[in-house]
Parts: structure tokens; sequence; C-alpha cells
């Protein structure tokens, strides 16, 4: 079987979250490589140590050049890691030519069932993305980008090294966590794809991309084999925005935002908090002490009560204002 390509990037804030992703793709991908950008030393220093034979680590300073040193100046650390997506997936595909076609992948989903059928559905497309899928509630939100930033693929043939190239020039230039001119972060440049590029495949897989902004409007369940599904088809992956890991050894899974409208799928949530508490496991091994991503338990009820009483141009302002 041929190696399937991916890439992801993050810090050690979300060390654990990263691995957990990781291992949940080799498990539902037994040939694939992955390269990571090390945001810190010490995310390089433990990933080594773990030494797992399919992650292939890259430090920022390999990647960093002028161009993107200016930027960093410029924007906060998410808004970094965002101009970075594109940026770090065209530096792997440009410093490893074996690689014919690469998927970047958010470091905050987890894996459920095998990703053959992605790949069966992508088949020869150069490009391929995901949307929202935003609930009715929610269609309103499409405005900042229809599609997500957490599945992207680029073949290396005309098109696809061209969009994955002007992708990386517009976050380059601009990438900022406000919505002006028609861009929002790095995701609404995607708008433009599908009618940009011909052989641009949007993902229809029912069970993939799901996340807090969609799953209120899907059924779940289980197969004969206790897998988890999704509208009867198997869960690929999920996307756990807003998932904190406590520093009492609990989690944190949604706001009321989304749960208001319906509580969140128990049973998704169950094993990634599983697969998490394995991967803090194992990273202590290293680092004994590691506290990385873990938040005090009053901050985030801070939070949680901002995301839900707090109006958004209050938020915009203070988002602004801490920004600088």
């Amino acid at each position: 079987m041929s190696t399937r390509y991916f890439c992801t990037l993050f810090d050690s804030g979300y060390l654990v979250k990263g691995l957990a992703m990781i291992r949940s793709l080799a498990r539902f991908c037994p040939s694939m490589k992955i390269y990571v950008l090390c945001m810190d030393a010490q995310t390089k220093q433990i990933l080594e140590h773990l030494d797992l034979p399919f992650v292939n680590c890259v430090v920022l300073a390999e990647v960093e050049n002028e161009e993107l040193l200016k930027a960093k100046a410029d924007r906060g650390v998410a808004e970094y890691c965002w101009t970075l997506s594109s940026c770090f997936t065209w530096h792997v595909m440009q410093s490893y030519p074996e690689i014919d076609f690469l998927t970047y992948v958010d470091a905050d989903l987890l894996f459920y069932s095998n990703v053959q059928p992605l790949f069966d559905e992508i088949g020869d497309a150069s490009i391929a993305i995901i949307e929202h899928r935003f609930t009715e509630r929610l269609k309103d939100r499409e405005v900042n980008g229809r599609f997500c930033v957490e599945w992207d693929s680029f073949r290396r043939d005309e098109q696809g090294l061209a969009c994955l190239s002007r992708w990386r020039e517009q976050c380059i230039e601009w990438c900022y966590y406000r919505l002006e001119d028609g861009k929002m972060g790095d995701q609404k440049y995607l708008d433009e794809w599908p009618s940009r590029y011909s052989s641009c495949h949007i993902l229809l897989h029912s069970g993939a991309g799901i996340a807090p902004w969609n799953y209120a409007q899907y059924q779940f369940g289980k197969n004969e084999m206790g897998d988890i599904t999704v509208e009867g088809a198997p869960l690929i992956f999920y996307h756990f925005h807003q998932f904190q890991l406590l520093d009492n050894g609990k989690f944190d899974r949604l706001s009321t935002f989304y749960t208001s409208e319906l509580a969140e799928p128990a049973a998704v949530y169950q094993v990634y908090e599983a697969e998490l508490k394995k991967c803090l496991a194992d990273v202590r091994t290293v680092v004994p002490d590691f506290k990385g991503g873990l938040k005090p338990v009053s901050s985030v009820r801070g939070r949680r009560f901002i995301q839900q009483f707090v109006p958004m141009w209050a938020k915009e302002i203070a988002r602004r204002f801490l920004r600088y």
C-alpha cells in the first residue's frame, strides 16, 4: 500500500491533543506518514522521545523566512498558526519531492474509522476541502467561510500546486481573526476554490468533519461492531473545537452556545477523553510535571460565561485590544 502523507502543527499547549490526533490517524491509516511543525522545543523533545515511526518533526526555524517573520510580528498566536497552515503545507511539498498528495489536518481532530473512504471519494482530484455544514441556526456564520481548514488535500500537479501557492501568498499578506474585505483568517480564502479550480473536490462523506457547529443536525448511532456512526455511515473524524483539558484532571467539552440546541454526542466525547488521558500519561513519562494545555477550572468557567452572555460586538473589541 502506498504511503499517505499528512502534515499538521502545534505547540506544547496542543501537544496532548495533537498526539491523540496523530495516534488515531495512524490506527486507521497504517500506511501514513505525518510531518509535524513543532512550534516550540518541548514539543519536538517529547515527540522524538516517544519515538513514533510515522512522525517526522520539523522545527519552526526551518520554515520561517523573512516574509513569515514580518507577518509574525504583526499577528496574534492563533493568527500566526493559521498563517502557517498553508505555509507549512507548502514547505513540506517543496522539501519532500516524493510526496505526490499531501493533506493538512488540524491538531484537535480525532479519527474513529478508516480514512480510505475519503481518499476513494477524492479520487484523482487535485484539491480536496470540506464544508463547515453549519446547522440552520448557525447559517449566518458562513459569512466567515464556507469551508473549514481541518482537512485540506493538495496533489503535486498544476492545479494542486497553484492553489496551495496562492493560498500561502494570501495568508502571508493577510491572516487575521476578523472579517474584513471578504477575508477571515486563513479559511475564507477557500470560498473561491471550487469555482477557480476545476479539479477541486468537496468532501461529502457524512462521517467526516463532524463538529460542534454541525452535530445537531445528524443522527448518531452504533453499528454491529460497536463503532460510532453518523447517518448510518462510520464516523471518520470529529473536530473538537472549544474542548478544554482542565488542571483538575477533568474536561470541559463545550459552551452552552452549542449544547443549548442539543447535547453533544456523548459517545464521541468519551472516546476522545479516554485517548487524551492515555496521551497525557505517555507524555508524562517523558516530562513528569507536564501541564501543557491544562487550563485552570476558574479561567475556563469565566470563558464559558463570556461565550454565553457577552455580545459579539464586545467580544470583537476585547479580541482586538488583547491582541496588542
